[in-house]
């Protein structure tokens, strides 16, 4: 079912995941130990509802699909997995380090999406 949506569609879907997932983990400040799948699919669905253009375009016998859904799950995981996998740039652990230099403060980073977590809150520490 999910193969049938228009490209557009996928990418919408895809880029509502990640987005999700990324203002989720920055919610409970990217501690693996807060981290609560029922929690983050809820804030998906939230994100989704008021936020997200491609909601609409899909019809609802398909969005209550449980195959869609199963679908849908694969797909969050596979999302949630290549966001986890994106290394940091060169650039970020650049700066990460000169900000950790300036605020005295070292704070650990994982994947690109931590590290502009990390360098968001090094900013405002510096500010």
């Amino acid at each position: 079912m999910y193969k049938q949506l228009s490209s557009g569609i996928k990418i919408s879907i895809t880029r509502s995941i990640s987005f999700a997932f990324e203002t989720y983990m920055a919610k409970i400040e990217w501690r693996e130990d807060k981290y609560d799948l029922t929690d983050f699919v809820a804030h998906w669905q939230q994100y989704v509802l008021t936020n997200a253009a491609w909601y609409d375009k899909v019809p609802q016998e398909m969005l209550s699909s449980v195959a869609f859904q199963e679908e849908l799950a694969n797909k969050i995981n596979e999302v949630i997995a290549k966001v986890l996998q994106q290394a940091p740039t060169d650039e970020q652990i650049k700066t990460i380090e000169q900000l950790e230099k300036a605020t005295g403060k070292s704070m650990d980073y994982g994947c690109k999406a931590e590290a502009t977590f990390v360098e968001n809150k090094l900013k405002a520490l510096a500010n």
